[in-house]
């Protein structure tokens, strides 16, 4: 255990100096806040549906990423593996279904 003690006190500094950094720029800066400053802004388009956008990418990168091992493993560990995944992409289809409800997948 005393192994571990430099990288605990370590730890506690870096957590420390992140919490008192952020509390004093939090002090100190000028708070002005206005309608304009407050409304997203993203590449000189409205954000409006842009957390979608990322819930789509974030749903279907997750499934490239874990259905392409998947795939090359199938033999090796059996039917039990793909019932998981098969519950997988359910999830995934899940979040499909909720992106094209919302109408993100529609091209305009």
């Amino acid at each position: 255990m005393s192994g571990y003690l430099p990288v605990l006190i370590f730890a506690a500094l870096i957590t420390a100096f992140g919490v008192v950094s952020l509390g004093i720029a939090r002090l100190l800066r000028p708070s002005r806040p206005g309608a304009v400053k407050l409304m997203n802004y993203e590449c000189g388009a409205e954000p409006i549906g842009f957390y979608l956008v990322a819930l789509v990418f974030i749903v279907f990168d997750a499934l490239a990423v874990f259905l392409f091992p998947w795939a090359l493993v199938l033999r090796v560990v059996g039917v039990s593996a793909f019932w998981v995944m098969a519950a997988f992409v359910a999830i995934l289809g899940l979040g499909w279904l909720y992106a094209y409800r919302e109408g993100v997948l529609e091209w305009k």
